[in-house]
């Protein structure tokens, strides 16, 4: 079963520091954004690897300077998380560390296989046990299991067998390995700092924490391989093409990142420039954006309608957010904890509120709300992406059909369900355009997954299920998508 909606994982490694474990510490703030469940560290002096891993957020996870005491050596990987594939339980906190008589290999992973039920089924019927009930540590079984001899063969062996997206760390007790998906859905950047260590992180703002420079991005089939000679890249299969997570720009990633050379604020705030050209509200008074991932739109879209762009909406920025909380009930009193809306900046205005997704609606339902409540006279959304019409297995475990509202509903049903007086997407060429990748690839380079039902690394163990939960909106839109 897909679980409820999931943020991606975040990755962090670096090689050649004497304080790698608190580099590493620093890197997983910067990506604190892309999960608040659990993070972990894992440390290697060249000769012991161990590690320290907990649920919560990193600075309550490594709130002891004894820990990092105990985590001394100059290569370290870390993880934050939110449950992809897998229970939140502590099994399945990452990195993962695996003691075997010839070594140690530490493993973390942001992505999701498609293949892993099938892969784990082959694995326990030869005898594997697993200890986890993540996908991630299927890697490490077709690892050891791998007829290669070298273990770089052995990773490049593994690495063609799984399927889906991912961004791995491995690291050994001399070595540090990054591997990225055929497709490169998930990015991974690799960077360098001034006293010549090597860092790998999934986004560049992680990069900027710890005064590192950026080297170049890891592509489709890539792996990685740093050691006390520096670094080299080489392929681990020729079977690529580009499909960038589309979500990276409009949701995940920090706004202060780039992404294969975009910056995100840029893209974002294009496709807002966008969206005021496809969807204008003529007698509008004042523009808002959903803090925070909204704001870069919102500005785009003022800047080009010529009203002015206003903070109608104030956020708590102490609380995580909404839509990953387990419950609905969860989700709903987070928001009415996370956002308050200005009355004194709304208050008898015509409001366009700029959101960059609808995934279930309660969230945009509530903020509708919140608006008219402080005196909004009219409310108008305006969304920065495509109607989520379809789940995406890469590396989100997004809610089943029943949950993505504009699977089930029109868009004037879904404007009937939030309360607003008028709604709006952009267009898929609008996204496309407005990101503006130019690889020669489907969609300029992007995975459009959740808007359109295109899956390019297929669908695999969920590809039976995926067809018999379809819903005739989604059944209508792959049959556009065959035109």
């Amino acid at each position: 079963m897909i679980k409820s909606l999931n943020e991606e994982c975040g990755v962090f490694g670096v090689f050649g520091h004497p304080n790698a474990a608190r580099l590493t510490y620093y890197g997983l703030h910067s990506l604190q954004h892309r999960g608040q469940e659990a993070a972990g560290i894992v440390v290697s002096d060249g000769v012991r690897v161990n590690g320290h891993r907990g649920p919560g957020l990193v600075s309550e996870v490594f709130n002891d300077d004894r820990i990092f005491n105990r985590l001394e050596g100059n290569s370290a990987i870390g993880h934050v998380r939110y449950a992809t594939s897998g229970s939140s339980s502590g099994r399945n906190i990452q990195p993962f560390l695996f003691q075997f008589f010839d070594g140690s290999i530490a493993l973390a992973h942001n992505g999701n296989l498609i293949n892993a039920k099938t892969l784990k089924r082959e694995l326990e019927e030869h005898g594997a046990i697993f200890h986890s009930t993540s996908d991630t540590e299927v890697l490490v079984h077709l690892i050891r299991r791998s007829k290669e001899k070298d273990f770089l063969s052995q990773l490049k062996d593994a690495l063609r067998q799984v399927k889906g997206g991912f961004s791995f760390l491995v690291q050994t007790q001399k070595e540090l390995y990054g591997a990225v998906d055929p497709f490169e859905f998930r990015p991974l950047i690799l960077g360098k700092t001034k006293n010549g260590a090597y860092i790998l992180a999934s986004e560049t703002c992680a990069l900027e924490i710890v005064g590192a420079e950026f080297v170049r991005n890891i592509r489709s089939g890539e792996v990685v391989i740093i050691d006390k000679n520096g670094y080299r890249i080489e392929k681990y299969t020729d079977n690529t093409s580009t499909a960038i997570a589309a979500m990276e720009y409009v949701y995940f990633a920090r706004p202060d990142s780039d992404i294969s050379g975009v910056n995100v604020h840029s893209a974002r705030k294009r496709c807002g420039r966008r969206l005021a050209q496809e969807a204008p509200v003529e007698n509008a008074d004042i523009i808002i954006g959903v803090p925070n991932s909204s704001l870069s739109a919102a500005s785009g879209y003022a800047e080009e309608s010529g009203k002015p762009y206003e903070m109608g909406l104030i956020k708590n920025q102490y609380v995580a957010r909404t839509f990953i909380q387990p419950t609905q009930e969860l989700r709903e009193q987070g928001v009415r904890m996370k956002l308050s809306a200005v009355k004194g900046v709304v208050k008898d205005k015509v409001v366009v509120m700029i959101d960059d997704s609808i995934v279930r609606g309660t969230t945009s339902s509530r903020i509708v709300q919140l608006l008219k409540e402080a005196g909004a006279k009219e409310v108008h959304v305006r969304i920065a992406s495509p109607e989520f019409k379809f789940p995406i297995f890469y590396g989100i475990d997004v809610s089943n059909s029943s949950e993505l509202i504009s699977a089930n509903k029109t868009v004037e049903e879904v404007r009937d369900y939030i309360g607003a007086d008028s709604l709006a997407f952009l267009s898929i060429d609008g996204l496309i355009d407005s990101i503006g990748l130019n690889f020669d690839a489907p969609y300029t380079g992007l995975c459009m997954e959740c808007f359109n039902g295109d899956y390019p690394a297929g669908l695999g163990d969920y590809e039976e299920e995926f067809y018999a939960l379809l819903t005739p909106i989604q059944k209508e839109a792959l049959k556009e998508l065959k035109k």
